[in-house]
């Protein structure tokens, strides 16, 4: 099982579904809704507040971010599913989305027919990172500890069937290892409990990740991709740390309600496209991996 969760890379619009018939009426006339299913701070909230503002802009209309977290995502998509197809209510998501039809027997919605995949936004790599007082410094020194105190260990992640949560399920499976998943409701939850030491590991975003490390609040044991990033290429792959094999790569992605009208489909994935491939938005997205990592990109397409 390889779960493709590698570097905050800005990708060309890259239409993943269909949309609805067409539709005469002006858009946008009123203020655009997009919806993010996690809490403030995280990676997915990152990722819409720089593309709404710079939709807004280009839109000559609002464009707000709205954050309605739960039941890893699934609260925020329900009542992107429940709103009007007319491209005022969106979606901006993370893996969760297409992981939770294989974790749960029923949804409320059906991801595939009640909603429209309008462009990836960026794909991920994460890293393993720990507490500072956490024994083990290397996977191995992990898998060895985890064997001697089976159930005893712990890993947080942003919410069951998240990314995060299946690196580390990935991670158990490979090396044979019982360490219990203790799920939150995002990222800066998981993250504050993971500062404070009331859970020993995480699998998250490098770009968030970074800054805690280079200022030894935590500390990193792999990353989740099956080369070396070259954000921090001093961190060791799970791969070659004593798993082969092991990856794991997320992605963001924009949606909407299933039966949007073409036109305005169009128009959406035409201008989410024009954001993500300005320089402007793209030194944005540099400029925020550097400021958290404080590591320079090879390049402006994959930092």
């Amino acid at each position: 099982m390889r779960f493709y969760l590698a570097i905050i890379t800005i990708t060309a619009a890259m239409l993943f579904g269909s949309a609805g018939g067409a539709s005469a009426q002006p858009f946008p006339t009123k203020p655009i809704r997009i919806i993010v299913p996690f809490p403030a701070g995280g990676t997915t909230d990152v990722f819409a507040r720089m593309i709404s503002q710079k939709l807004s802009e280009n839109l000559k209309q609002q464009v707000l971010v709205d954050n309605r977290a739960g039941a890893s995502g699934m609260i925020g998509t329900e009542m992107v599913v429940k709103a009007p197809p007319d491209g005022y209510t969106l979606m901006i998501t993370a893996t969760h989305h297409a992981i939770n039809p294989s974790l749960y027997k029923k949804l409320p919605y059906d991801t595939l027919k009640d909603l429209v995949a309008i462009t990836l936004v960026a794909t991920s790599p994460n890293v393993l990172v720990a507490h500072p007082t956490f024994p083990p410094n290397t996977i191995q020194e992990l898998i060895a500890l985890a064997r001697a105190k089976p159930g005893q260990l712990n890993f947080a992640s942003t919410g069951i069937g998240g990314a995060n949560h299946l690196s580390g399920e990935l991670f158990k499976s490979m090396a044979g290892i019982d360490i219990v998943h203790i799920p939150y409701k995002g990222a800066a939850p998981a993250m504050n409990d993971l500062l404070a030491g009331h859970v020993s590991l995480m699998f998250d975003t490098i770009g968030i990740e970074l800054p805690y490390v280079k200022a030894g609040k935590l500390k990193a044991l792999a990353v989740t991709t099956a080369k070396r990033t070259t954000i921090a290429p001093d961190i060791p792959t799970i791969a070659e740390s004593g798993l082969p094999g092991y990856e794991a790569v997320s992605w963001f992605g924009m949606y909407g309600p299933a039966g949007m009208p073409k036109e305005i489909f169009t128009r959406i994935n035409t201008e989410v496209a024009k954001v993500l491939h300005s320089p402007d938005i793209q030194k944005r997205f540099i400029d925020t991996v550097q400021k958290r990592s404080g590591t320079a990109p090879n390049n402006s397409r994959s930092i």
